[in-house]
């Protein structure tokens, strides 16, 4: 047995890293994560009070419950783009549309910071595709044959095949009717 061998004398961290590092690679992780960041300081800024030594700076508006709204259906979009993939471009474009909306609706869209985490997000997650795989090492991608007659065009024994399969007698898994 290697020093490297998978089993269980795997450190558990080192177990749930790899399976994160899995999970991960299968769906738009960073347009998620923005989007949810993004949504963060446009919920939380109307809100919230800033402190500056005795000076309390409430930054309250009108707007407050359009901000809140806004601001969690960006969490819950970026919550919809990890675990719904086959949605990820209808709430990458409902993000960036919220971000607009943002900046008319809460405090300039979260001081600018959340507006451009969630219009990042957003974007990321509408250019998001899946990866392809790779084939496994030694392993070669089979090669289209060439057209022509039953053993090719140059008769050197390559068939007609496109189905991928070559059966000995040249009629490319075709049955004759008739």
């Amino acid at each position: 047995m290697s020093a490297k061998s998978p089993g269980p004398n795997d450190h558990f961290l080192d177990v749930y890293r790899r399976k994160f590092r899995a999970w991960r690679g299968t769906r738009p992780f960073w347009a998620g994560l923005l989007t949810i960041l993004g949504g963060v300081p446009i919920a939380y800024l109307p809100y919230g009070n800033i402190k500056l030594g005795n000076l309390t700076l409430a930054l309250a508006t009108t707007a407050g419950a359009g901000s809140l709204i806004i601001g969690v259906l960006l969490m819950v979009l970026g919550l919809t783009m990890w675990f719904q993939v086959h949605t990820r471009v209808f709430a990458g474009v409902a993000a960036i549309l919220l971000a607009l909306v943002s900046l008319v609706v809460s405090n300039i869209g979260g001081f600018v910071v959340g507006f451009l985490l969630a219009l990042i997000g957003g974007a990321l997650g509408v250019s998001w595709g899946e990866g392809e795989t790779v084939p496994a090492k030694g392993r070669t991608e089979k090669e289209p044959a060439a057209a022509g007659g039953p053993h090719g065009v140059g008769g050197a024994g390559v068939t007609d095949d496109l189905s991928g399969t070559s059966p000995v007698d040249g009629t490319n898994g075709r049955h004759r009717a008739g």
